[in-house]
C-alpha cells in the first residue's frame, strides 16, 4: 500500500510528463535515445557497393565466393534508470532536499519512455544494489517504477563499484543507463567501473545538487557532518568551495574522457528546462 503524499506525487509527475510529451520533447527525446543495436540477420553474396568490412573471410573461404554479414539494426530501447538511495540525498539548504529532485527527474524518465513505448528499468543502490525492477513495457509496470522510486527511503553511504559489478553480470542488449546522484565522490578510482560500462551502453549521468554544494556563503568555519558515515568535521568555507570546484571538474574530465553525457540539475529548481535542453542537445548530436 502507497499513502496519499506518494500517491499525489505519482499523480503529479504524470501530468507534468504529459504537458512535457505534447510539447517538441517528444521528439527530442526519440533522436537523443536512438536504437543503436545491431542484430545478425544473414551471410550473403557480396554485392558492388557493400563496405568491404563486413566480408566474413571464413564463409567466403567456404564458400568459395565473397560473403558479407548482413545486419539489422535494433530500434528497441532499453532504459535502465539506476537512482542512489544513500544518505547524502536527504539534505537540502531550501524548502526542498535533493532526494525529493531525484525522484521526480527519475519519475519522468520513466513515464517520458513508457509513453515512446520503450522497455524501462529500475535500480536501486546505495552499499549495495538493494532494488532491481527488470525492464520491461505497460502501465502496471511503470507504476510499480514510480512507487518504488518515491517511496524508497535514504539510507547507507554509497557504493558506484557494487552497482558496475550488478550491471555487468547482469547484461542487457541496447541499453540507455541512467545513473542519478549527487555525485559526492573523491578521484577517478570510485568511477573506474564507469569506463567499461561506457564502452558497452550509452550511459548519462545526472547530477542532483543543492546550491550550498556548488557555493557556501564565505562564512569562515563551519562544523559540519558527514550524513552518510557520522564524522563530523571543521571546515573552512573559502577552502570548501575550492574543493568542490575542483571536483566537478575532475568528474567532468572524466566523464568526457569515456564520453558519458551529463545533465545537472539543482536542488528545488524544475528540471525540465535542463532536460530539454539536454534532450535538444544530444539529438543534434
Amino acid at each position: 500500500m502507497i499513502d496519499n503524499t506518494i500517491r499525489n506525487k505519482i499523480k503529479k509527475i504524470k501530468i507534468v510528463t504529459k504537458r512535457m510529451m505534447h510539447s517538441t520533447l517528444s521528439g527530442d527525446y526519440l533522436s537523443a535515445f536512438k536504437g543503436t543495436g545491431l542484430e545478425f540477420h544473414q551471410i550473403r553474396t557480396y554485392q558492388l557497393g557493400d563496405d568491404v568490412r563486413s566480408i566474413d573471410w571464413k564463409s567466403s573461404a567456404k564458400m568459395n565466393n565473397i560473403m558479407v554479414k548482413e545486419f539489422i539494426e535494433d530500434r528497441e530501447r532499453t532504459i535502465v534508470i539506476a537512482i542512489d538511495t544513500s544518505a547524502s540525498l536527504a539534505y537540502g539548504s531550501g524548502s526542498r532536499l535533493k532526494q525529493d529532485t531525484v525522484h521526480d527527474v527519475a519519475a519522468a524518465l520513466a513515464c517520458i519512455a513508457h509513453e515512446n513505448k520503450d522497455n524501462v528499468g529500475l535500480l536501486l543502490f546505495n552499499d549495495i544494489v538493494h532494488t532491481t525492477i527488470p525492464a520491461k513495457k505497460g502501465h502496471a509496470h511503470v507504476s510499480t517504477i514510480l512507487k518504488s522510486i518515491y517511496s524508497t527511503p535514504t539510507i547507507g553511504s554509497t557504493n558506484f563499484a557494487s552497482l558496475g559489478e550488478h550491471l555487468l553480470k547482469h547484461p542487457q542488449k541496447n541499453m540507455v543507463l541512467v545513473i542519478i546522484s549527487d555525485w559526492l565522490l573523491d578521484g577517478d578510482e570510485n568511477l573506474s567501473t564507469f569506463k567499461t560500462l561506457a564502452k558497452l551502453y550509452d550511459v548519462i549521468a545526472v547530477r542532483i545538487s543543492d546550491p550550498c554544494e556548488e557555493q557556501l556563503p564565505d562564512v569562515g568555519y563551519l562544523e559540519i557532518k558527514d550524513p552518510e558515515t557520522g564524522e563530523m568535521a571543521l571546515i573552512n568555507a573559502k577552502d570548501i568551495n575550492h574543493f568542490l570546484r575542483e571536483r566537478q571538474l575532475a568528474q567532468k574530465h572524466f566523464f568526457d574522457r569515456n564520453r558519458i553525457s551529463t545533465l545537472h540539475v539543482m536542488a528545488g529548481a524544475s528540471f525540465i528546462p535542463p532536460l530539454a535542453r539536454f534532450l535538444q542537445y544530444r539529438s543534434r548530436r
